[in-house]
């Protein structure tokens, strides 16, 4: 057996071939896919669902941030219900920290 380690984080590029392919599936109507091999889910297995044991969720840690009033009142009113800013602070955080991780792979491969 053949085995094939891929980086996550770092994935290689997709052969022109691959883009092809992926191209002609995202253009393929709803109605022409195949699912006759994945069993409908019905309210049964929803009854027995579990969370995957091997899911973690990120460690988080709390701290004590300043940020300009303007900046926190924005996340607040933009917030559902006033609810949840700090985690949309976050996912701001966390995409401005990948987008400088993939500028910077960039940068050492080319």
């Amino acid at each position: 057996m053949v085995r094939y380690t891929v980086d996550l984080l770092d994935p290689p590029e997709l052969t022109e071939e691959q883009k092809a392919r992926l191209q002609a599936l995202a253009e393929l109507p709803d109605d022409q896919i195949d699912f006759s091999d994945i069993p409908p889910l019905t309210d049964e297995f929803f009854k027995n669902a579990a969370r995957n044991p091997f899911y973690q969720r990120a460690l988080k840690q709390q701290l004590t941030i300043r940020l300009d009033a303007d900046v926190l009142d924005w996340f607040k009113r933009h917030a559902r219900n006033g609810k949840g800013y700090q985690t949309d602070i976050n996912r701001v955080l966390r995409d401005y920290v990948e987008a400088q991780e993939k500028k910077a792979r960039a940068k050492r491969a080319g």
